[in-house]
């Protein structure tokens, strides 16, 4: 049996949305003998199969998937749940003697998964309710000039409007005395890429926007807009979460008729090529990624081949 391993130390296939990674990471998992968890964060929501391109029944036949199908869309799921997921999964994964492969794009999922989080003292709703009420009667920029004024350096990081985050920097800070940035610069020891097996698969940028908008018109196509009425239909709720992922967000306002379809299909396109360029973004910030150039002749099993070679 094997011991568990360090999360950080697993293989990582990741990229921008439609960028190839389902189909790539069967053909590496099948090389390296291993089993994917998901690195998506929309992949967890039950129901939510086209708008997030979940892999198919075929293809979790071809090889073992996990973290998909974990809760409802009307539940939260946080980043330390899903942490503490992965372990398990990893875990399992090794005790039968299978390597570990994490596969998605969500930039905040592995960077945690890589070196860790703050999770922080236990939230004090009293207290967010009274920093929510002072909010609303000193303006929008209180809580911003207000974290500011005892953590420029997370300040610096936030929009003012994130009132979420800004809450819970102040309340980080009033609870133990210290500011968030100061705990989170602990869990932001970067390891070079050549010690770690991450990898990013990196298009030409008009090529990548070309996929995506395709990849958008096939999850219409393939029945969306159906999908979240079923989810609705079945007395089931949107989250906060679940309502903010990209497809969904813009299906349930075409659904309660503030657009038209395909003026709801383009602000999709443009919403992902968005997110596209942020993850991008993401990754560049992370030292321990690898990446590997494709192209349209390259084959799932030929990008299977080139992560393989370089890190094996």
């Amino acid at each position: 049996m094997s011991a568990a391993p360090s999360l950080a130390d697993c293989w990582f296939l990741t990229g921008p949305t439609a960028s190839g990674k389902t189909s790539a990471g069967i053909e590496l998992a099948r090389r390296i003998g291993a089993e994917i968890a998901s690195l998506d964060s929309m992949a967890v929501y039950r129901g939510l199969d086209i708008g997030t391109a979940k892999p198919t029944p075929k293809e979790r036949q071809a090889v073992a998937h996990h973290l998909i199908d974990l809760v409802d869309p009307d539940q939260e799921f946080s980043l330390a749940e899903y942490l503490e997921a992965a372990q398990k999964a990893a875990a399992d994964m090794a005790a039968r003697g299978r390597e570990v492969l994490f596969v998605g794009g969500t930039p905040l999922y592995l960077k945690a998964l890589l070196r860790g989080i703050f999770e922080g003292p236990p939230a004090d709703w009293e207290l967010r309710r009274r920093l929510q009420s002072e909010a609303g009667e000193r303006g929008p920029d209180w809580l911003h000039a207000r974290l500011a004024a005892v953590d420029p350096v997370a300040a610096s990081r936030l929009h003012a409007n994130d009132s979420r985050r800004l809450i819970r920097a102040l309340e980080v800070f009033e609870k133990t005395g210290r500011p968030i940035s100061h705990w989170q610069q602990q869990f932001d020891q970067a390891r070079p890429a050549e010690v770690c097996k991450v990898f990013v698969l990196d298009w030409p940028r008009d090529v990548l926007y070309a996929r995506i908008d395709a990849r958008v018109e096939q999850m219409f196509a393939a029945g969306l807009v159906a999908e979240v009425e079923a989810v609705l239909k079945a007395g089931k709720s949107f989250g906060r979460t679940a309502r903010q992922a990209l497809g969904y967000r813009e299906t349930l306002e075409f659904l309660e008729g503030r657009r038209g379809l395909d003026e709801t299909i383009e602000l999709v396109k443009t919403r992902t090529r968005q997110f596209a360029k942020r993850q991008l973004t993401w990754f560049r910030s992370l030292s321990e990624c690898r990446w590997i150039t494709m192209d349209e002749s390259l084959t799932p099993a030929d990008v299977a081949e080139k992560i393989a070679n370089v890190a094996l």
